[in-house]
């Protein structure tokens, strides 16, 4: 872990000095390797629920469970020295009460050796994460739309528009008084994003939410054209890497059914003489 390597991780008091200074760089990562890529560059690396869609083929994050979480935050672990690292925890995993939400995250905590845990939910998880954050779990919270709910939601949608503006504003002002160190805003206008920042004191994230937030949050694949399910309006594609990929894939194929292996000699080397 990062205290070993001798290189510092960064802490939720120190992702929440960032308040209004220099945005705050956040992605996702679900293996070492990515992780490894993604650290240098990364003021916070998540271990997203998305990791469900993205590598294991659901349909949304509603089948992913804490195991699954657990396994992948290992693994980026290995992987990191410098970025704060938070977990999602999965659907079912803290609604109930305060003390499943604790149970669980200690888990995590204990089991991965991420530094917070991030749950959705505005003015209806203010209670859980006063409790987490009050023994010793820094939350990340997220509001707007939250894809755990994209069933309630109708789908996923623009959140905050007209009526659902305040709504949404005061769940993000219930996240932050209940102790969350910084907050994701899903894919909500920009005049809302912007009134929300100057409004609560801790960092907001945005992902698909307008440069007025103090950081913003993409889907690692996403961002490097990896997955091709579907592609957001509000990602920027770095690289094609997705294509990249079938083209190497394509071409290999192609040299193996045209017997185009490497020659012995030139993978081994003469062998030697008796």
């Amino acid at each position: 872990m990062s205290a070993t390597r001798g290189t510092k991780a960064l802490t939720p008091p120190e992702i929440v000095a960032r308040k209004g200074r220099t945005p705050l760089v956040c992605l996702t990562a679900y293996t070492t390797p990515i992780a490894q890529l993604v650290d240098p560059h990364c003021d916070v690396v998540l271990v997203g629920d998305s990791v469900g869609m993205v590598l294991h083929g659901l349909p949304s994050t509603l089948g992913v469970t804490l195991e699954m979480m657990i396994m992948h935050g290992q693994a980026v672990r290995r992987g990191l020295e410098r970025a704060l690292m938070v977990v999602d925890m999965p659907f079912g995993s803290y609604e109930q009460s305060p003390g499943q939400a604790f149970d669980n995250a200690a888990r995590v905590m204990a089991q991965t050796g991420c530094a917070a845990v991030k749950l959705e939910g505005g003015e209806s998880m203010a209670e859980t994460i006063r409790f987490l954050a009050a023994r010793g779990v820094p939350v990340m919270a997220h509001v707007g739309l939250t894809p755990q709910a994209v069933n309630a939601l109708g789908g996923y949608r623009v959140q905050g528009r007209g009526d659902e503006a305040d709504r949404i504003r005061r769940d993000a002002v219930a996240v932050a008084e209940a102790g969350a160190f910084a907050v994701v805003l899903e894919k909500i206008p920009e005049v809302l994003a912007q009134r929300i920042t100057q409004e609560i004191a801790i960092p907001t994230i945005g992902i698909g939410a307008s440069p007025a937030c103090d950081g913003q949050i993409l889907v690692v694949d996403d961002m490097l054209g990896l997955f091709g399910a579907f592609r957001p309006k509000f990602v920027k594609r770095y690289a094609e890497l997705g294509e990249a990929a079938s083209a190497a894939i394509a071409a290999y194929s192609h040299d193996v059914r045209e017997r185009r292996f490497p020659a012995a000699e030139h993978v081994f080397g003469d062998e030697p003489k008796t």
